[in-house]
């Protein structure tokens, strides 16, 4: 029998480490008007520029730790770079039902029989990621009718004039899933023109008749937090004594390739790397400290947004593989503890540049047509 757990998560802990007073944001009610339209809308490509992080900070007295060590671009976020005349209570309140909403589900099903499709020859789709993302829908629209929204499961719905955007993945580590694998969770982040400002990963612990979880929360601005208690990346400064997580892609093609040989380079050269097949669960791990650097190809706007900004504001750093600057709808990520970005971007970096340079697509994609966005 599953682990029964509180239906409430503590993300009271996100806004009272914030940096501005609820005075200075708009925090008014959320209009009852009825639900729009839900209609889809498409996706657009665009290229990307160059590298790129931002630095430590303390602010009202909280620190607020960037990156470990000074960057090239020192003003670069992945994260929103303000929350003025934001409704982040709001959206809080919002992350935090929505994922209460999606862990009930999956907890649910956990030693449950599973109704498993394929979207792919070995892609796995399940009954509870659709029943998940619904779930988070339904909390999602109740809150903001008019927002856009980001789905694995049901693409894009909303007003793609809204600048808030809406990443869902509603059971991320859908293969881990279907075999009681414990390395899944449910990934939400909202975004603000292109940005992420508020995120949560709800972590599935355990394993068969002893699940459990754990909670990622992070706003910008506000750290990252795991079950209320504040996390930080951690301090390893070498290579040698590091331990890492990559991802590889349904898709056998040459990024496929060349992330085998990096994981084997990788492999040579320090405490190990680790394939667990969760993006955001391993992400969050890097936050959390327990390992030093995550990457990987050809990842989508659902698997990385929450992630990232959980490992940006847990003090780490978030690149492309070829060291540009990041956003959400890039085709590949470098997450780290900071201290060591350079040195794993020695050796990721000249591959990534080489699959660029022989014409690998790297340009945006999954970003909603007219979607309000800086990046």
């Amino acid at each position: 029998m599953a682990v029964t757990v509180s239906s409430t998560l503590n993300f009271s802990c996100v806004l009272a480490s914030q940096t501005s007073s609820d005075s200075s944001r708009n925090l008014g009610r959320i209009s009852s008007a009825a639900f729009p339209a839900w209609n889809r809308v498409s996706f657009v490509g665009v290229n990307l520029k160059s590298a790129g992080t931002s630095l430590g900070e303390r602010r009202n007295g909280t620190k607020v730790i960037r990156a470990s060590t000074p960057q090239a671009l020192e003003s670069y976020r992945v994260g929103a770079t303000s929350t003025e005349n934001v409704p982040l209570k709001e959206l809080l309140q919002c992350l935090e039902e929505a994922s209460v909403k999606g862990r009930e589900v999956v907890m649910a099903a956990v030693d449950k029989p599973r109704s498993v499709d394929y979207k792919g020859a070995t892609d796995l789709v399940t009954d509870t990621d659709g029943r998940s993302e619904l779930a988070i829908l339904e909390v999602v629209r109740k809150y903001f009718p008019n927002h856009l929204i980001l789905g694995e499961e049901g693409g894009v719905s909303g007003d793609e004039s809204s600048e808030y955007l809406w990443c869902i993945d509603p059971l991320d580590g859908t293969t881990n899933f279907a075999h009681s694998y414990p390395s899944f969770g449910v990934s939400i982040a909202v975004l603000l023109r292109g940005k992420p400002i508020a995120a949560s990963v709800v972590e599935f612990v355990g394993g068969p008749f002893c699940w459990d979880t754990r909670t990622y929360i992070a706003s910008a601005g506000g750290g990252a937090f795991c079950n209320g208690r504040q996390i930080h990346v951690s301090n390893k400064d070498q290579v040698e004594r590091s331990l890492f997580v990559t991802g590889f892609g349904y898709e056998h093609d040459e990024a496929w390739a060349t992330n085998l040989a990096l994981f084997k380079e990788f492999t040579d050269v320090s405490r190990g790397v680790r394939r667990l097949g969760a993006a955001a669960v391993d992400m969050c791990h890097v936050a959390l400290g327990i390992v030093e650097a995550f990457w990987e190809y050809r990842l989508k706007p659902w698997d990385m947004a929450a992630g990232v900004l959980i490992v940006e504001e847990a003090g780490g750093k978030v690149t492309r593989m070829d060291g540009g600057e990041f956003c959400v709808f890039d085709r590949s990520v470098l997450v780290s503890n900071g201290v060591i970005h350079d040195k794993l971007l020695e050796r990721i970096a000249p591959p990534t540049e080489k699959l660029i340079s022989d014409g690998f697509d790297f340009s945006q994609w999954y970003k909603p047509t007219g979607y309000k966005s800086e990046v």
